[in-house]
């Protein structure tokens, strides 16, 4: 089954390349708005395009596979009011991804399945997104499952602390 790519490559790039930015010292001189570190989680707003953008990202706690090199992994929630979108849930996985694979997540008692593009996991519909993000709130950890392009299986865990306010900081900033 093929999903529509509801973030182009260029705005997934975009994304990462903010995440990797705003979690060095100098974030605010590059548009990005550190809006507070709440535990695990950490929320920021940035403008796109002339529009307010807001996300949470959080990097995981634990990594685990037998891989030797391995770029930076983020958990990330987006919101782009002006385009209506909101809870875009993506995983940065710090390698290219099997072509035709899944991502799953797990929090708790349940699992998600998210389609893959090159470094990047997304959920398949706004639905998924919602219950994912739902899920978050409740959780208190999530497990992320990949396969790299070389088949090497992955596992990260991510702590949900924080989570939580940190999402409510990017419902306020983005006027949500």
């Amino acid at each position: 089954m093929i999903f529509p790519i509801r973030l182009t490559l260029s705005t997934a790039a975009t994304v990462a390349f903010a995440v990797l930015v705003a979690w060095s010292p100098p974030a605010a001189s590059q548009g990005i708005q550190r809006l507070g570190d709440f535990e695990d989680w950490n929320a920021y707003q940035f403008t796109e395009k002339g529009n307010v953008a807001c996300y949470v990202a959080s990097a995981p706690k634990k990594s685990e596979g037998d891989y030797t090199k391995r770029g930076d992994v983020f958990a990330i929630v987006t919101h782009r009011p002006s385009e209506s979108r909101r809870d875009e849930v993506s995983f940065v996985a710090g390698y290219a991804h099997k072509k035709d694979s899944w991502v799953e997540v797990t929090i708790e008692d349940e699992t998600f399945k998210l389609f893959t593009q090159g470094d990047g996991a997304w959920a398949p519909d706004k639905e998924a997104d919602a219950a994912l993000v739902a899920a978050m709130i409740k959780g208190r950890g999530m497990v992320v499952k990949g396969v790299s392009a070389r088949g090497t299986e992955t596992v990260d865990t991510y702590s949900l602390s924080g989570f939580t306010k940190a999402y409510q900081a990017i419902n306020k900033a983005c006027g949500l």
